[in-house]
């Protein structure tokens, strides 16, 4: 294993605090944003950034490569919802999620994409859903942010793939998590009968696939989008 510096927006909670910390695991240099500057997991460094202010996502990146190193490896987490049926959907509702899930992550990677083009070498991993493929009623907002993020990995790929660079989309699923734990019982049954696993995912199971695409073991695959939903989306 080779030790990389990571950068994991959002990664102060929920899967993107998982997912930090898994790299933290494996021996990696973890540095995390968060709005507030503040949060994440134990042996990481932890930046302010806020992915809609291109200033804010450059000074954080500044702040991470003058402690940490070059970012080698960096994971577009940060997202939002904003869920409503389309009828009620304002526009701010759907540009506010699209800026932060979508423009927010070309925010980051062509920040990014600065030192990876120099060093010859980048991982990008664009955290998506399984929504983005599947639909989801009262998502229009979200699930058009999350799709846009495959045709960003795969543009990706065929522009930076010949400097050593790899793009990459996970989609998560259903996810443990404190949303999905204050779910009714019977809400949260007829959500697991849609999912053939049968089961929502842990925080860890996610993180560990980014992880791995991440890795010098996945160095040839790239443009790839990797469901983690339990086979909910399979077709898609």
């Amino acid at each position: 294993m080779t030790a990389r510096t990571v950068l994991v927006t959002g990664g102060n909670r929920g899967i993107g605090y998982a997912i930090a910390q898994e790299f933290v695991r494996r021996g990696h240099r973890v540095a995390v944003t968060s709005r507030s500057g503040t949060g994440g997991p134990a042996g990481a460094l932890t930046v302010a950034a806020d992915v809609t202010d291109s200033a804010s996502v450059d000074a954080a990146f500044t702040e991470v490569e003058l402690v940490l190193g070059p970012v080698e490896v960096v994971v577009a987490n940060a997202g939002i919802t904003r869920d409503t049926l389309v009828l009620r959907m304002t526009e701010e509702d759907f540009t506010e999620v699209v800026d932060t899930n979508l423009t927010g992550a070309f925010r980051v990677v062509k920040r990014a994409s600065k030192g990876m083009l120099k060093a010859r070498f980048g991982r990008v991993v664009l955290i998506s859903s399984v929504v983005g493929l599947y639909g989801g009623a009262g998502q229009v907002n979200y699930s058009s942010s999350k799709a846009a993020l495959v045709g960003m990995a795969r543009s990706l790929t065929r522009e930076l793939g010949a400097r050593g660079i790899t793009a990459n989309v996970v989609a998560p699923g259903f996810i443990e998590t404190e949303m999905t734990a204050a779910l009714p019982a019977e809400q949260q049954a007829e959500y697991k009968k849609a999912i053939p696993a049968g089961r929502f995912a842990s925080a860890a199971e996610v993180a560990g696939v980014v992880a791995w695409i991440a890795s010098d073991e996945a160095a040839y695959i790239s443009g790839a989008v990797i469901p983690v939903d339990g086979g909910l989306g399979m077709g898609h």
